[in-house]
């Protein structure tokens, strides 16, 4: 079942969070079977730059004795996102700016088990990384001490390279020395172990995220404690318009060639209730043809 979307809240920062050159983001939809999707939408401004951030939550994966196929309702509402925008796209009167509801980025929580990942983990993690960029997560690292944190993060990236999971951020040659060097950066440091809190706390007279426990204070924000602030520079700071890009030029464009080729081999073939193509739908074929016959594919 979904669950209804909250009201539209403004939040304005107090600190400087780094997506001010970017003005547009993901949009809400709910799916309606499979998981519960709790979707929160917030406009957040930044120095006369509005960001419509659109958080989609699948509660309850995996947790099911049953699990077989269970990443099906999640791989079917990112492709709806890419169906829809292709519609909007193919519109003989579209809008000059298409609302964009694809998803930019999956954050994938992995249990803090400190062993392995599990098999469920690998067949979703493989379904997923086809369709969206995967950001492995590590969630509640604060149950796992420095030493335990470190080897299951070496242990997880080994078996990222032996089942061959494609984690963002991609090699890419188009990508210049500065931005290869971030890129390193990034991927010495994935899975991201983080700490979350809702509740502010004083620490040294400040107010920070975190939560207290017998054994002191854990400050989110505090790079000694966790690497969340790793995580949020990363996806407001670094690239998150790299993001919205690789989304365009690589899973929506391989889902784009797909359709379109299917839809002209339909159409060629005069397959029974098949629907007739518009004049730009048919510009796009023959464009996307072209695409493919230069490709060699």
């Amino acid at each position: 079942m979904a669950a209804a979307a909250s009201p539209t809240d403004t939040v304005f920062p107090r600190s400087h969070v780094g997506f001010d050159s970017i003005t547009s983001q993901i949009e809400k939809k709910l799916l309606k079977r499979g998981f519960q999707f709790n979707v929160i939408c917030v406009v957040i401004e930044e120095n006369g730059v509005r960001l419509r951030l659109n958080i989609v939550d699948t509660p309850g994966y995996g947790d099911q004795v049953n699990n077989d196929r269970c990443w099906d309702p999640i791989v079917k509402y990112i492709k709806d996102q890419h169906s829809a925008y292709l519609r909007k796209e193919l519109t003989a009167q579209r809008e000059r700016y298409i609302q964009d509801t694809r998803i930019h980025c999956c954050l994938f929580f992995i249990q803090p088990s400190g062993h392995a990942l599990k098999p469920i983990d690998i067949v979703v993690l493989k379904k997923l990384s086809d369709v969206v960029n995967v950001v492995p997560v590590i969630a509640k690292s604060d149950s796992l001490t420095l030493e335990e944190r470190l080897a299951f993060k070496e242990r997880i990236k080994e078996e990222f390279t032996f089942h061959n999971l494609k984690m963002y951020p991609y090699d890419n040659d188009e990508l210049d020395d500065e931005e290869r060097a971030v890129n390193a950066q990034i991927k010495d440091i994935i899975p991201f172990a983080v700490v979350g809190s809702e509740k502010s706390i004083i620490v040294d007279g400040k107010q920070v995220r975190g939560r207290q426990n017998r054994w002191g204070v854990i400050n989110v924000e505090n790079e000694n404690h966790c690497e969340f602030v790793y995580l949020r520079n990363f996806l407001t700071r670094t690239h998150l318009q790299d993001l919205i890009e690789t989304t365009s030029q690589i899973h929506y464009e391989t889902f784009r060639a797909k359709q379109l080729l299917a839809l002209k081999e339909s159409s060629a073939t005069g397959h029974s209730g098949s629907r007739p193509i518009s004049p730009a739908a048919d510009r796009e074929l023959s464009r996307n043809s072209q695409r493919v016959t230069m490709n060699g594919n």
